[in-house]
């Protein structure tokens, strides 16, 4: 039977939806389920949601295996999926937060490019090392799903550190934007095509059209461009619509995080723009304490015996394994190692583009070039994910410094003197989740 190993299987919500789309998917084969956490409390919740998903789908023959052991979780696996947070919502995200507010650096989420990027990614490249060293050991063959943030990162990191290994980075950011904007047109999806291509999170639609029954096609872009003109836009994507006015296409990733990742959105010069462009400064400490509080209610209601419903998601992973194992092919969007995918971004970095999944493994789309001014924006921050990289495996503690200074939206609001003393106090902050830098 396959094995599909989840790693951070504590992140209840997100295993159930993995789990859910994975079992309820028709296969003729049945799966090993390893789950390993840090946490017992949590790996205890979500062992119980894996066999409640089990029960309502009436599969009876579905090994569930809890373990606090990695290396046992791992051991045989086909597939390993990656949903850890290194550090957890406290101290280290809120640690991100505060020290950059103390200095006067406001954030949305956090988590994937900026100063709160850089110091995830610090702070999850050795486990990722770990890991990837287990994996060599006890699954060599398997199939690295890596759904943490910061994902370019963290691909980055791997892609150095277990060449070997075969891995793709999966994100939502551009299904849920393609849904998104068909709901904006009163569009169905199911009419739909669109490319995409870009780094993560700054990703954009290259074509987004709709097919018509004759077989024609209609560019969609046009009639996005006139809601924004219009300011006919939800209040919740000001950002990215005034995005698409500058840049000439529509970013992937959300406006809040957009907001973050570019020099022109969060000023402290210039407040009235987070008013303005409806921007929800700290917004990731809010979800993360909704979702903690979830957390607790769910567990409650299972220990309950409350049954499961299971709903299917639009994460890629159950589509993978589908794909991989039954040898029917599927389409997603991951992120994997440029090598010429994209010919006007570095060969070095990590993009994120359609690729094809089939028996063969993951195959990726060859784009070609993108416009020019978006390869630019995508450019200011692959040198800081570049930077980030390499102080994580070499341990320069000037290569932190220098990322920040890169970073466009630290750069536009702190002086050089200002971002190295920040660092210092980020890493002060973190203590032992990180390393010793030099």
């Amino acid at each position: 039977m396959p094995k599909i190993c989840l790693i951070g299987a504590g992140s209840t919500v997100f295993a159930q939806n993995i789990l859910g789309d994975v079992l309820s998917t028709p296969s003729d084969h049945d799966y090993i389920i390893g789950l390993f956490d840090i946490d017992p409390e949590r790996l205890k919740t979500s062992e119980i949601v894996a066999r409640r998903i089990c029960a309502s789908l009436k599969l009876d023959t579905v090994r569930i295996e809890a373990t606090l052991n990695r290396r046992e979780a791992l051991k045989g696996a086909d597939f390993v999926i990656l949903m850890m947070q290194v550090g957890g919502y406290k101290p280290a995200t809120v640690t991100d937060f505060n020290v950059a507010k103390n200095y006067g650096l406001r954030q949305t989420i956090a988590d994937t490019l900026g100063i709160g990027g850089i110091f995830r990614g610090l702070r999850t490249i050795p486990v990722l090392e770990s890991i990837c060293g287990d994996m060599e050991e006890v699954c060599p063959n398997a199939l690295l799903m890596q759904y943490v943030n910061p994902m370019a990162i963290n691909c980055w990191a791997i892609k150095e550190i277990a060449p070997s290994i075969r891995t793709v980075g999966l994100c939502h950011s551009v299904q849920h934007t393609a849904d998104h904007l068909a709901r904006c047109l009163g569009e169905k999806i199911d009419n739909i095509s669109y490319i995409s291509a870009g780094i993560n999170h700054i990703a954009f639609f290259l074509k987004y059209e709709k097919l018509h029954g004759d077989g024609s096609r209609e560019d969609l872009y046009p009639k996005l461009k006139a809601l924004a003109a219009e300011g006919k836009v939800p209040a919740d994507d000001r950002v990215r619509f005034d995005a698409l006015k500058r840049l000439g296409h529509f970013v992937t990733e959300s406006s809040e995080h957009f907001a973050e990742y570019t020099s022109w959105y969060i000023k402290n010069h210039q407040p009235e723009l987070v008013d303005q462009l409806n921007i929800p400064l700290d917004e990731y400490i809010r979800r993360c304490e909704l979702q903690i509080s979830q957390w607790h209610v769910l567990r409650q209601d299972l220990e309950g015996g409350r049954p499961i419903e299971v709903c299917r998601s639009n994460e890629y992973a159950s589509g993978i394994i589908h794909a991989a194992v039954t040898g029917k092919p599927a389409l997603i969007y991951g992120n994997v190692p440029n090598n010429g995918l994209i010919e006007n971004l570095p060969p070095e970095c990590i993009v994120e583009v359609p690729c094809h999944v089939d028996r063969n493994g993951v195959q990726p789309t060859r784009i070609g070039r993108i416009p020019s001014q978006l390869a630019a924006v995508m450019r200011l921050s692959i040198s800081v994910q570049e930077l980030t990289v390499e102080a994580a495996l070499t341990g320069k503690r000037d290569r932190i410094y220098q990322a920040a200074l890169l970073d466009p939206h630290t750069s536009a609001e702190l002086s050089p003197d200002k971002i190295w003393h920040m660092v210092d106090d980020l890493i002060e902050a973190h203590g032992d989740l990180l390393p010793n830098y030099h």
